[in-house]
């Protein structure tokens, strides 16, 4: 597992905020869905294959977010992703986001639980404890 988060940046657009000209909260989610999306990537665990291949899918259950300070149009973010707590058939993964960067102002803490299924029958499978690890070239 690794100790470091993973780490994806993301630019304020027009089209994430609201009259205010601040990010609307539920832009925040889909800044933490791309970096779980990515995070998953980066550990070589194909979404894709899984489903198609294995039968297999991740499902959020649960998801978590704080608000801190918001984040503005044109503001550079950084969107983490780590493991958290794991279960049989549960993940958490835990998620920050900052302003510019790691050393940046933290606006949101937060995270989801995703469960582990069976895509056909959509009932919970034990998560392999090898998806998560980093995967060496």
């Amino acid at each position: 597992m690794m100790n470091k988060p993973f780490e994806w940046p993301v630019r304020v657009y027009y089209e994430d905020t609201d009259a205010q000209a601040v990010v609307y909260y539920a832009n925040y989610f889909r800044f933490m869905e791309r970096a779980r999306t990515e995070w998953l990537r980066s550990l070589g665990v194909d979404q894709v294959a899984l489903m198609q291949d294995d039968r297999r899918i991740f499902v959020v259950t649960e998801t978590k977010a704080q608000f801190l300070q918001p984040a503005k149009l044109n503001d550079e973010l950084m969107v983490t992703a780590s493991l958290g707590r794991m279960t049989r058939a549960t993940f958490e993964i835990e998620q920050n986001i900052y302003r510019n960067n790691l050393d940046g102002e933290l606006l949101v803490r937060g995270g989801v639980i995703a469960a582990y299924l069976d895509a056909d029958t959509m009932k919970p499978k034990r998560v392999p404890p090898s998806l998560f690890e980093e995967k060496t070239p």
